[in-house]
């Protein structure tokens, strides 16, 4: 099952369910409105293998404890950035709980220091550098039962690949930084 949180008007998980018909997908946001139309849009579509569910991150159902092995978050805003970037260990932790061991999460950010420095204070996410990645997201991601195999810029244009209405705005407007993240969720001890 591939959960995706913060799935916004759900166009991730509901590209993806017609090329794997035996696999689960379940777009997850704190927004009913983007997550009705694309529910009656999979619904007409007969897309049984996907599902949405309206919680937010501080929130997530316990009916979807254990049951992922891959879990996308991309472009996250509010709570669910901060969560993922500073990181917010207690929340990350409820995350991995959405997790079986093994499980793969990818993060895609792209904020930019100047244009979202707003929403970036109010956060208190740090700069995105080396520094930060290295050091507190990597210790943030291994307190909340994750390793992370791999932090770093991605080259220009790739966020265009992500199906998702905000990824195809922010491919096509001013360049932005897109910085990904990719960790495992190990066994729990």
């Amino acid at each position: 099952m591939t959960i995706d949180l913060g799935t916004g008007d759900g166009r991730l998980p509901y590209a993806l369910a017609p090329l794997w018909p035996d696999r689960l997908f379940v777009g997850v946001d704190a927004s009913v409105a983007a997550l009705r139309a694309v529910s009656e849009r999979a619904g007409r579509a007969r897309l049984e293998n996907l599902l949405y569910v309206r919680a937010a991150v501080e929130a997530l159902p316990r009916e979807l404890s254990g049951v992922a092995d891959r879990v996308t978050v991309v472009l996250p805003w509010g709570s669910l950035l901060a969560t993922v970037a500073r990181p917010w260990v207690a929340t990350l932790r409820a995350v991995r709980g959405l997790c079986r061991p093994g499980a793969t999460m990818t993060v895609i950010l792209a904020v930019d220091g100047e244009r979202d420095r707003a929403e970036l204070h109010r956060l208190g996410v740090p700069p995105l550098d080396g520094a930060h990645l290295d050091g507190p997201l990597r210790a943030g991601y291994a307190a909340a039962g994750f390793e992370v195999a791999r932090a770093g810029r991605l080259p220009a244009g790739e966020l265009r690949r992500w199906p998702s209405t905000w990824a195809r705005r922010l491919g096509h407007a001013r360049a932005r930084s897109v910085l990904a993240i990719e960790a495992r969720a190990v066994e729990k001890t």
